[in-house]
């Protein structure tokens, strides 16, 4: 029998991670919020990875109740993820996907562009999504990993909150947008860099984030998370002592409709 792994939040998105473990031969252990996880972690205590699922605003708790014996094997893929958010919990070398592929309720996934993997158990989650014919690549350094995650958020960040003044879809934003979209970008990018402590390659990411623009055309800009999206954004701009003028437009603009 393969070694076993544990699936922290089997949501939508953990849901497709464990269908690619399984076809791989892989017993997968649940775990809800309703687990114990100390409980399933002394039945088994040295699992192949740890895969944690849940979405952003669960992620810091979660990494706080993670038994030790669990913290070697942990793999990660939440978006607006960073190497801050796992290192303030003393977890030194994660696996980690930036994943850019979707899974909405009631649909399959869909695939925008290769996700990015990094980390120990890197090549469980290429065979795993590859049984599904999820394209994935392997980066070999974590300042390469660092850039990924940073070109996701700068995507998904960007898309969402100028999607909240202009609807649509990505290329739509882009290609009738650009000025505010690129105007939310710098002020996000400002947010990034003070978030991972360096300057960034700005128009590297810039060209990152058109790469998956081009990857799905029609991919709507906002969700129910854009507001929240925003609010984080700002609240990590007040921590800063960040200006961003436009992110603080466009959130007075919410609250006055």
């Amino acid at each position: 029998m393969n070694d076993p792994v544990i699936v922290v939040g089997i949501g939508e998105m953990g849901g497709v991670f464990t269908r690619g473990l399984l076809r791989l031969g892989h017993p997968v252990f649940p775990v809800t919020r309703h687990s114990d996880m100390d409980r399933i972690a002394a039945a088994v205590p040295d699992p192949r990875l740890v895969l944690v699922s849940v979405g952003e605003d669960d992620l810091h708790p979660t990494l706080e109740g993670l038994p030790d014996a669990w913290k070697n094997h942990l793999g990660l893929l939440q978006n607006e993820l960073l190497p801050g958010d796992w290192k303030q919990h003393d977890i030194a070398n994660p696996t980690v996907i930036s994943v850019w592929f979707e899974k909405k309720k009631g649909q399959d996934y869909k695939v925008l562009i290769p996700s990015p993997t990094y980390g120990p158990q890197a090549p469980l989650l290429e065979n795993a999504l590859g049984t599904l014919e999820i394209p994935t690549w392997e980066v070999a350094t974590p300042e390469a990993i660092e850039f990924e995650l940073v070109r996701k958020n700068v995507y998904i960040l960007t898309t969402n909150i100028a999607g909240l003044i202009t609807g649509g879809d990505v290329a739509q934003l882009w290609e009738q947008h650009r000025d505010l979209a690129r105007h939310v970008a710098d002020e996000v990018m400002d947010i990034q860099a003070w978030l991972v402590g360096h300057h960034l390659e700005r128009e590297k990411l810039i060209e990152g984030m058109v790469e998956a623009i081009e990857g799905d055309l029609h991919h709507q800009c906002t969700g129910r998370s854009a507001p929240k999206r925003l609010a984080r954004a700002i609240k990590f701009a007040d921590e800063a002592d960040l200006n961003v003028p436009k992110l603080r437009e466009i959130q007075s603009g919410l609250r006055t409709q």
